[in-house]
């Protein structure tokens, strides 16, 4: 499993510590979008904007956005009372994909807050 995420991002970076993937996946890939690692361009070269959403790519697909996260939280029961919580509430695509756009909000105004560019 590979994941591509914003390594810049507190909330990003926070859901993919709290979702704990190694202990129930094994060998996880975790990418910053912001480095040059050929997933990141193997995404991009596909048409995957990574300011819109993280990837996972898992068993040879790619899942993207309220995707991804649908898969990451019905791989895991997260770690701790928040991990748990991310992992039931957005493991339903429905709910998932109606959250999704309030967290890329988030993410676009706490990277501006810290002064971080878009990717």
């Amino acid at each position: 499993m590979v994941i591509v995420y914003d390594g810049e991002c507190p909330f990003c970076r926070n859901y993919i510590r709290l979702m704990e993937l190694r202990k129930t996946v094994g060998n996880v890939d975790l990418v910053n979008a912001r480095t040059p690692h050929p997933a990141v361009w193997k995404l991009v070269e596909l048409g995957y904007d990574l300011n819109e959403g993280m990837a996972a790519i898992y068993g040879g697909k790619i899942y993207y956005g309220s995707d991804a996260v649908v898969l990451l939280s019905t791989m895991t029961n997260g770690r701790g009372c928040a991990g748990r919580f991310l992992a039931v509430l957005l493991r339903r695509p429905a709910r998932a994909r109606f959250l999704y756009p309030y967290m890329k909000v988030g993410r676009h105004f706490a990277l501006k807050i810290l002064g971080k560019p878009l990717i």
